[in-house]
């Protein structure tokens, strides 16, 4: 009677915690049964995690565990609105020619597009990652042979393709920026595998909050170009007319 009733405590516990608010520093456990565990803090001791949720503790076993993830990362993020900006920005980035071109194609920021190319190859188009990535946009062989590139390393193929492997991927997920950089990343299968959530890899952590952070910055910085251009009565701005996904409201 008393396993059965410290049984009922932890699952209540660990009920409560799934609906508790959302702390500074929480994280998240996912769980085998794709529950995902809001947490304050986790120990692992042997084969099971002693747990400190927001109106207790607990344990698991440590089995029922697929991974933690940091909570600060995964409310959903949308692009924000295009804006028009100058001219001369075009001239900021390497192959700005061929992004604005494929930016236009797909409907996707071409700033998105210079920030994923910069975290994937740091625009080194013959780049080769150790899991056969290629390219500038680092396409798997797979990847690019389904969306028919016939030189991976040619930058105008490779970045028509991965624009439009990145619009599939935010039309798939809802516009949700963190689950298409996510399966840019990790693929698809491991962000479905995990319940829609950006899956708890240190290498996709970070690569969607490297890539977020580089696309805010150029958002930010389109922004004071553009409002110096219009204060001084600069070349008139260029509208890119990209938008992601095509959604209402966006």
């Amino acid at each position: 009677m008393a396993r059965q009733a410290a049984v009922c405590c932890a699952a209540a516990l660990c009920a409560a915690a799934l609906i508790s608010p959302s702390s500074a520093r929480a994280e998240f456990l996912v769980l085998r049964s794709g529950q995902r565990l809001h947490v304050t803090g986790y120990q692992l001791i042997g084969d099971r995690y002693h747990l400190q949720l927001a109106g207790g503790s607990a344990e698991i076993a440590a089995s029922e565990v697929m991974g933690v993830e940091p909570e600060e990362i995964f409310t959903a993020q949308r692009p924000p609105v295009v804006v028009p900006r100058v001219a001369a920005a075009k001239a900021q980035a390497p192959f700005r020619a061929l992004m604005e071109q494929s930016a236009a194609r797909y409907g996707v920021d071409p700033d998105l597009i210079a920030s994923i190319i910069a975290a994937e190859s740091k625009f080194n188009p013959n780049a080769v990652s150790r899991r056969d990535a290629r390219g500038l946009m680092q396409l798997m062989p797979a990847t690019a042979a389904r969306l028919g590139v016939r030189n991976v390393f040619d930058p105008r193929e490779n970045i028509d393709a991965g624009t439009r492997y990145l619009r599939d991927l935010l039309v798939r997920y809802n516009n949700d920026l963190s689950l298409a950089l996510a399966a840019y990343n990790a693929g698809p299968d491991k962000v479905e595998q995990y319940g829609r959530v950006v899956p708890p890899y240190r290498e996709t952590i970070s690569y969607v909050r490297r890539v977020q952070r580089s696309y805010a910055r150029a958002k930010a910085n389109s922004r004071v170009t553009l409002a110096g251009a219009s204060s001084s009565s600069a070349a008139p701005a260029a509208n890119s007319g990209a938008r992601i996904a095509d959604t209402a409201g966006l």
